[in-house]
């Protein structure tokens, strides 16, 4: 029995529903779930699923998949869940507008990838990976409108951002509705016995009990967790925005990242993205409460905490190294990638092709700002010719080495 209540503490830890009944409900409900699987002598079922819609997993979807490997560690079974289908339809429970339906062969490519990154957090001898086209793309229409009719408009619309869009007017897509019919349908394939999500992902988790009940399974736990602010310290984390962490970007430029974010989110990253004791945050609180206290030393506790997470304390201490000599002390990083010229380029030009930045009118744009200098001194001439070898720096953190194979 210890053993159950120490679980359903765990598992329940940091959890966000936004209604107490339901919380209190579904830890009952986990706990009975974990007793009857132990009478039984079997694992949990328990997954999460993640839509593909960039092919980089970021520091938000590490939240759900830690708790995945909480349950790993306790011996149930656990499903990291691929959303190759869900995706083309497009989820309104995290956006306000309609999404753009996602190009299937982009899909296919970043689901390529995803797998590989969710194994930084998840024990991939664990871990079961599958992808719900292989059993949503085999629904019949009739099999969608019998699941249908296990709901009704009104209770769609009772969710916040389709409601603000029906009273705005703004286009709902049939193909929105359809959603939560998908996910809930998972459910049901995977037999879930516990579904992982994010908060405002409660509804389509709840949707897959309504549906499991109708096709005569047990109703599973949902467990949801709230969504990571991004770096920009207002909107969620997020690839299309820009303002999100990546996890397999390198170390000291995760390092960077973290450095940047507003002090108002260290407790948030603190409790979401680490397993530092409980004890250790509330005297973290207590020191950013104090006005001549300096954050910046709980951001680098942070930032090694993230990467010995995704990747070894050895890559933390360099990547700390790092940023103490490139950003704090602002001298050059010892390695710096180097770029070839052979003719004579324009800086404009050059930044793009050393992959410093995405277009010319971006690099433009970081010359405006003054982001860009060449051996200490700041760009201004967005035409300036690159001659001989430099030293190109972008932002705090980016150096290219260019090397004029001419001179």
């Amino acid at each position: 029995m210890e053993s159950i209540d120490k679980q359903v503490s765990l598992y329940m830890h940091g959890s966000e529903f936004g209604d107490l009944q339901i919380k209190e409900m579904m830890t009952r409900e986990l706990r009975q779930k974990l007793k009857e699987a132990k009478a039984e002598g079997r694992p949990l079922r328990v997954y999460c699923g993640y839509d593909v819609t960039a092919p980089d997993i970021h520091l938000g979807h590490t939240i759900t998949m830690r708790k995945l490997r909480q349950f790993q560690e306790f011996g149930h079974d656990v499903t990291f869940l691929i959303g190759t289908f869900t995706t083309l339809i497009g989820d309104p429970s995290d956006r306000d507008e309609a999404r753009s339906i996602t190009l299937q062969e982009e899909l296919k490519k970043n689901a390529q990838t995803y797998a590989e990154q969710a194994f930084k957090i998840l024990d991939p001898e664990k871990t079961s990976v599958r992808y719900n086209y292989d059993w949503l793309s085999k629904l019949s229409f009739a099999d969608i409108i019998s699941m249908a009719s296990c709901f009704t408009v009104q209770q769609f619309l009772t969710r916040d951002r389709l409601r603000n869009r029906y009273e705005k007017n703004d286009p709902i897509w049939l193909r929105e509705l359809l959603y939560p019919l998908a996910q809930g349908y998972d459910a049901v394939c995977l037999q879930a016995d516990v579904q992982i999500g994010a908060t405002e992902q409660l509804f389509n988790l709840m949707a897959g009990r309504r549906l499991q009940e109708a096709f005569g399974q047990k109703p599973q736990v949902c467990i949801t967790f709230p969504v990571l602010v991004g770096t920009d310290g207002v909107q969620r984390m997020s690839k299309s925005i820009g303002n999100y962490i990546g996890v397999a970007e390198p170390p000291e430029q995760i390092y960077g990242k973290v450095m940047s974010i507003a002090d108002s989110l260290i407790m948030d990253y603190f409790e979401l993205l680490t397993d530092v004791p409980d004890e250790e945050l509330a005297k973290f609180k207590k020191q950013l409460a104090d006005e001549n206290f300096n954050p910046m030393t709980l951001k680098k506790r942070l930032a090694r905490e993230i990467i010995v997470q995704l990747y070894s304390r050895k890559e933390a201490d360099e990547a700390e190294k790092h940023f103490e000599k490139v950003v704090q002390k602002k001298e050059v990083p010892d390695e710096i990638q180097e770029f070839k010229i052979s003719a004579d380029i324009p800086i404009s030009r050059l930044l793009v092709d050393a992959a410093l930045a995405v277009s010319r009118s971006e690099a433009n744009r970081l010359i405006q700002q003054g982001a860009v200098s060449i051996d200490g001194v700041k760009v201004t001439d967005a035409n300036q010719l690159v001659e001989k070898d430099i030293i190109i720096k972008v932002g705090k953190r980016r150096f290219v080495k260019v090397i004029n194979t001419d001179t």
